[in-house]
């Protein structure tokens, strides 16, 4: 049967979604056609809506009308924007008991000495400044595989994932109080992921981030060796001994075995870029289908990107398992109003010219459909950002909606596994812990199938339901973890996507 040209996703809905592109006099609703040309993704109004009038989408405000709209007339920046509506936090008034699994799902994971698990094993080499990022490169340069000839240094190390040098570009010049402590927070995180069986940090001697403060304040002393390059005495004796430690800790990092874990052990960060009006109907859902399973099955999921929560946070809320928990959430949306104001720009700003492109209209809007990668049970804990995750189940990271630094503070805080939608077709890794990409609509899917893991436009399709394909998207999630490549990990991305938040001024 071919689907409807148009997705109503709330009887409350003043709006639908254009399936495809809609051409004038396409039947959308009962006695409503299309007045205009109105691209896929994008909204369609099915009843009139006056100047000031919420448009719902998902039975949700997600801006208002600021001209008359009629029947049949597409909706979107030209005549939809933003503005301020009272929500109600109902701090927990959702929350509810999680139903465990019958039978409890595992994977084939490596267990550390320390009991933790990782999905893969790389060596790290990480920088303390912007300054010794070219020597840590170098280094990382002699063991690189390459995806289209074959060649490969680590063939003698098979159990090895590879050797990924993690450069930034601050370390210096910043000041010494916050900015200083979240790079510090995330170099950390990172120096302790699991997915790494031996790292060195690489810095100048000279930087505002000494090795030696990074060291002390988070605790480092005995997990990782430093390399300072002005000690060492220049580049090229600074690239050798970053090539001898590699070599040394080779050997010992080959020693690892896959071993039958539970899917407790998966920590998942849930991210989403280059969104479009499907984001929010056919992947976000999906793969919030695929996080309550990860819940239910003992883990825990990642949400985040701020930005992209605002004007939805009311739904979390409720969800929370404390008033506290949920006025934290609560806490940050107000921090960003402030942030934003104070640097002359405003929440409305984050929707890319490309979400635009793809249909989505406001924050409002975009937050709706991004909050939905979070599937539906209790939320447990509001982290700032790359602090450790400490809590099972469904947890919040604060940090902004850029897709990489929000990754970056993700996996420093523990995630060892990603799990990433899009809609026009962001391209993306994450080193060390794989990224699954999720497409949220065919075409795009077959356009960019060799960077698309997943194609939930099947929903759009439908040849099955958000259910179906979330069940689909956490049994890739386990066979990912046990070692099968993502598409990202083919063509070697996610060393250059490292991107630790820079806050503060730069001196």
């Amino acid at each position: 049967m071919t689907p409807a040209p148009v997705i109503r996703l709330h009887p409350d809905d003043n709006v639908v979604i254009a399936r495809a592109t809609l051409l004038p006099g396409t039947v959308v609703a009962d006695g409503v056609a299309a007045r205009d040309r109105v691209p896929a993704g994008h909204k369609v109004a099915v009843r009139p809506i006056v100047v000031g009038e919420p448009v719902r989408r998902y039975g949700q405000i997600i801006g208002f009308a600021t001209m008359p709209i009629e029947p049949g007339q597409h909706v979107h920046t030209q005549n939809c924007g933003m503005g301020d509506f009272a929500k109600d936090y109902a701090y927990g008034v959702d929350a509810k008991p999680v139903e465990p699994v019958d039978v409890p799902a595992t994977f084939m994971g490596i267990r550390r000495p320390d009991g933790r698990v990782a999905t893969r094993n790389y060596i790290g080499l990480l920088t303390s400044v912007n300054c010794s990022a070219h020597v840590a490169g170098m280094v990382a340069d002699m063991f690189r595989k390459n995806p289209f000839t074959g060649d490969n240094p680590l063939a003698d190390f098979p159990n090895v994932d590879g050797v990924v040098a993690l450069t930034h570009k601050t370390g210096c010049g910043m000041t010494q109080d916050e900015p200083l402590k979240l790079l510090r927070r995330t170099l950390g995180g990172y120096a302790r992921h699991v997915n790494f069986s031996a790292v060195v940090v690489l810095g100048l001697g000279c930087e505002v981030n000494q090795i030696g403060g990074l060291m002390q304040e988070q605790k480092l002393a005995g997990r990782l060796r430093e390399l300072e390059i002005q000690s060492l005495g220049g580049t090229r004796k600074s690239v050798e001994a970053g090539v001898a430690f590699v070599r040394e800790a080779l050997t010992d990092a080959n020693k690892v075995t896959r071993e039958t874990v539970p899917a407790s052990e998966l920590t998942v960060a849930l991210q989403c870029g280059g969104s479009d009006g499907y984001s929010g109907v056919s992947a976000n859902p999906a793969l919030g289908a695929a996080s309550d399973l990860v819940v239910r099955h003992g883990g825990t999921v990642i949400l985040s990107e701020t930005p992209e929560t605002y004007g939805a946070e009311h739904l979390l809320t409720r969800r929370a398992v404390s008033r506290e928990v949920g006025e934290k959430l609560v806490g940050l949306m107000r921090w960003w109003d402030e942030y934003t104001a104070r640097e002359g720009a405003e929440m409305n700003a984050n929707p890319s010219p490309g979400n635009k492109a793809g249909g989505l209209t406001t924050i409002l809007e975009k937050s709706l459909g991004a909050m939905a990668k979070a599937g539906s049970t209790n939320l447990v804990d509001v982290l700032n950002y790359a602090e450790q995750i400490t809590k099972k189940g469904f947890v919040f990271m604060d940090t902004p909606g850029y897709d990489p630094v929000a990754a970056t503070g993700q996996v420093a805080g523990g995630a060892n596994l990603v799990c990433f939608t899009t809609g026009r077709g962001s391209v993306f890794g994450c080193k060390p812990s794989p990224s699954i990409k999720l497409a949220t609509n065919t075409p795009m899917y077959r356009r960019m199938e060799d960077d698309m893991d997943v194609n939930c436009g099947t929903i759009l399709d439908g040849d099955e339901n958000v259910q179906q394909c979330g069940q689909r998207i956490f049994e890739l999630m386990l066979r990912v973890a046990s070692g099968e490549p993502t598409k990202s990990e083919s063509f070697d991305f996610g060393g250059a996507e490292f991107a630790p938040w820079v806050l503060g001024a730069t001196m």
